[in-house]
């Protein structure tokens, strides 16, 4: 045998595995289109497909190192074979999704829980510490409140542009990024405006700052409480283990915080 008959039989079915690369890679990305508005979390999921596509296409490449496109001729797989493969798994994929009450519960959990979750995570925890300090700097609660509405708001307009702006869905399926991004942003602002709400107590009661504050102490003992409540619920997290790690975070916050006001 000839060193270039020799060749091509070599080739030749890696030139045809790289075709097919090709080809599902394409039909993934014309379904995820055609998909999108009526289903997102199926394009996302036909995307990351084609991702994985174009990844193994490269490593094919890298290691037998010809080109795809000159070889690819060789056993080329029918278009239309491959379009109706990745049309019918993507309908097993939207079908699954709608009949399966555990996989609409993951889906939730991912596009809405865990971002209103971190947010109101960092809502609760991060803000203790700018309050506080400012509430036992100034013993004034007026002034303690406009500290807590502005690292509330600051926050959670933070947190809200952070989560849309880092994943916008395509990828990792987590649905829409304004979705994520509005569930992230409120309950930060929830979060944080919890416990700076009891600062409204007017300065001119008697012992308004101690009222105040041991009112807010309250608030957050309760914020704390459904922010476990909520990972226990949703995220599978023993509810005493989740409690644990909630309370060991505040107290550390809320420490430095009164630490720094009192200083």
């Amino acid at each position: 045998m000839s060193a270039s008959s020799e060749s091509t039989a070599k080739t030749g079915p890696f030139a045809a595995a790289l075709a097919l690369q090709e080809e599902h890679a394409r039909s993934y990305t014309e379904l995820a289109e055609r998909i999108r508005s009526k289903s997102p979390e199926g394009a996302s999921v036909l995307l990351t497909m084609r991702q994985r596509q174009e990844a193994q296409l490269r490593q094919l490449m890298c290691i037998y190192g010809f080109s795809a496109r000159k070889d690819s001729a060789i056993a080329r797989p029918s278009r239309a074979r491959v379009t109706e493969g990745a049309k019918a798994t993507t309908e097993g994929l939207l079908g699954a999704s709608s009949r399966d009450p555990e996989l609409e519960r993951k889906m939730f959990v991912l596009q809405v829980v865990q971002p209103g979750l971190a947010g109101l995570m960092d809502g609760s925890v991060s803000t203790l510490a700018p309050l506080f300090a400012a509430a036992f700097a100034t013993h004034q609660n007026w002034q303690t409140f406009l500290v807590g509405l502005a690292a509330s708001i600051g926050a959670g307009i933070s947190m809200g542009f952070a989560e849309a702006l880092s994943d916008d869905g395509s990828l990792t399926g987590r649905g829409s990024p304004w979705l994520r991004g509005a569930a992230s942003g409120v309950m930060t602002a929830l979060g944080g405006l919890g416990h700076s709400m009891p600062y409204l107590v007017p300065d001119r009661w008697a012992n308004a700052f101690w009222i105040a504050t041991a009112i807010a102490g309250v608030v957050v003992f309760f914020e704390l409480w459904a922010i476990a409540y909520i990972r226990a619920r949703y995220m599978d997290t023993p509810f005493l283990h989740a409690v644990f790690q909630i309370v060991l975070g505040g107290v550390i916050v809320l420490g430095v915080g009164i630490l720094i006001g009192a200083a």
